[in-house]
């Protein structure tokens, strides 16, 4: 046995000369990262559905590959995630929304909730009373058509709940203000101030000023109000970009952009915390020539941030009884709503604008306004040719003989399947059903092949997409009404709302070779929820809908805790 030892012992000396080290050969590189076990959706280009259950991310954050069911998972990951079934969709693209004013909703007095006048005093009051700076007490989101007398506040109905300090209350539309005495002393108006074009104050029999403001004649009051600070407008910005994320929101054309607006995401971007992707439509020409010079800007913070665009405005909102219509208003035929510009002045914008290669969004709400917006685009668009994908936002009242204008030099409608949910029943008291032919006709427009874009103008809708896919094909709100749904022939398909939250939203901002669906070469922005709307598109179903996980870029961004 010691022999057997020892030439043991020998032969592996021979074979291992000592300090010799076993060899092994490179590892093969790592191809990115799997989320595995998907039930997963995308839109493709023709407009039909794509189903997949694995997505390999990329090094870059892209979308490297879709994996179908029994398709061979690659071996060498940096991560694999198992989604354990969840549903995959696209990341979801708010095609109009603001995002500041959505943030200071969330971070001053919210009278979204308001059900009467006096819950809104209550709330008025004991934020007064609990909140002693800044000076100026700022709310967002009243909407009188929710109470039960349907009467617009007045500044008397503001002083009975704060009368030191001035107080500014935006209606839920952003198209009207109410404010008290002391905000209209500080503004120095009275009875002699004067309406202004395309803005109304709205006056008691003695023409004293009754505290509301609509549409241009905000900016009577709001010209005395202290602007924000910095440390504020970022604590809005923060606040808005987690909510819209918790929706599944990971874009956003942002319209009407101000300055301000624009510094507070350059200050996130430069820190690394901007996170949200934002297509900016700038508050005008100023703004735009302000922020990028002769044209519209790069993608900045690796495809984050750009400005697009140029908002601008044709009529005010529905509620406020500003959007400008053909014939008067059913329930107050001495005004058929605000004409902000007249069709020189409306064209001569939107040239310098389009000179610059800017987009025109424009925002139209009432049927004269859309047809002078559908006026001005046809005339334009004999000299600025190419893709310009002019922009109409709502075009929510239109004249039946109309709609087939949408369909000519490429004209995008951006629309809010909410907006139809939430307004309807008012729609008929300020036009009368026999005039809503047209109304936020969104079938009509795909049957058309006018490219759809959806969003919700939060925060006068609820950023959460889920309730507008649940409108979109069933044209009822939450509580199931009307019976049936409010003209139930403009419902669209499931898939054909995703594409509008999806691929549409993307093509209305020019950023469809990047964003809107999960493609080979796309950013991979995509979101895990707890439903499968595709296979079950109730509506009450789709409601419920919760975001688990939200993505940008390949990474997570939100997570449901």
């Amino acid at each position: 046995m010691r022999r057997l030892a020892l030439a043991a012992c020998a032969a592996l000396a021979l074979a291992a000369p000592a300090g010799a080290k076993k060899k092994y050969g490179l590892a093969p590189p790592t191809e990115g990262g799997l989320i595995d076990d998907v039930n997963g959706y995308t839109v493709a280009k023709d407009g039909s559905l794509t189903r997949f259950t694995g997505l390999l991310i990329g090094k870059d954050g892209k979308v490297a590959r879709l994996l179908k069911a029994g398709e061979e998972r690659p071996k060498w990951l940096d991560y694999r995630q198992d989604a354990h079934g969840r549903t995959m969709l696209p990341g979801l693209i708010d095609a109009h929304g603001h995002i500041m004013d959505y943030g200071f909703q969330l971070t001053t007095l919210d009278l979204s909730a308001t059900t009467s006048l006096a819950d809104m005093q209550t709330k008025l009051a004991n934020y007064a009373a609990h909140k002693q700076t800044p000076g100026w007490i700022r709310g967002f989101g009243w909407n009188q058509e929710r109470w039960p007398d349907k009467r617009f506040p007045t500044a008397q109905d503001l002083d009975l709940a704060a009368r030191e300090r001035p107080v500014l209350l935006e209606r839920v539309d952003g198209h009207a203000v109410v404010v008290n005495s002391a905000a209209m002393a500080a503004a120095g108006i009275g009875p002699s101030t004067k309406d202004v074009p395309g803005g109304r104050i709205e006056r008691d029999a003695k023409g004293r000023p009754t505290g509301l403001f609509v549409d241009a004649a905000v900016a009577l009051v709001k010209r005395a109000m202290p602007q924000a600070a910095a440390i504020e407008v970022d604590d809005a910005f923060g606040h808005a970009q987690e909510k819209l994320l918790s929706y599944g929101v990971t874009a956003v054309a942002d319209m009407k952009t101000e300055l301000s607006d624009w510094n507070a995401w350059r200050r996130a971007g430069d820190r690394g915390a901007l996170r949200i992707r934002i297509a900016s439509y700038a508050d005008g020409i100023d703004v735009a020539a302000s922020v990028a010079g002769e044209g519209p800007t790069p993608w900045l913070y690796d495809g984050r941030l750009r400005m697009v665009g140029v908002k601008l405005f044709a009529d005010g909102a529905l509620g406020s009884r500003g959007a400008w219509l053909k014939r008067p208003y059913a329930d107050m035929p001495s005004t058929r709503g605000l004409q902000f510009m007249d069709d020189a002045q409306v064209r001569n914008r939107m040239s310098r604008a389009a000179m610059d290669g800017f987009q025109v969004a424009i925002h139209a709400i009432g049927d004269a306004a859309n047809a002078q917006a559908l006026d001005s685009i046809e005339e334009l668009a004999q000299t600025y040719k190419g893709d310009r994908r002019w922009r109409i936002e709502h075009a929510q009242i239109v004249d039946p003989a109309d709609l087939p204008r949408f369909a000519r030099n490429g004209i995008v409608a951006s629309m809010q399947p909410t907006h139809e949910t939430g307004d309807w029943a008012m729609a008929e008291a300020r036009l009368g059903p026999e005039r809503l032919a047209g109304a936020y006709a969104w079938k009509t427009m795909l049957d058309e092949h006018v490219p759809l874009a959806f969003g919700s103008d939060f925060p006068v809708e609820s950023p959460n997409p889920f309730p507008g896919l649940a409108a979109a094909v069933s044209r009822q709100d939450a509580a199931g009404r009307p019976a049936g749904g409010w003209h139930p022939e403009q419902r669209i398909g499931i898939a054909q709302a995703l594409a509008a939250f999806t691929t549409g939203a993307a093509y209305a901002e020019g950023a469809e070779d990047r964003i809107g669906s999960l493609q080979p070469g796309h950013y991979a922005d995509f979101v895990l929820i707890n439903g499968d709307p595709i296979a079950n598109p109730d509506p009450q179903t789709l409601r419920a809908i919760r975001v688990a996980e939200t993505w940008i870029g390949g990474v997570r961004v939100w997570e449901l805790k």
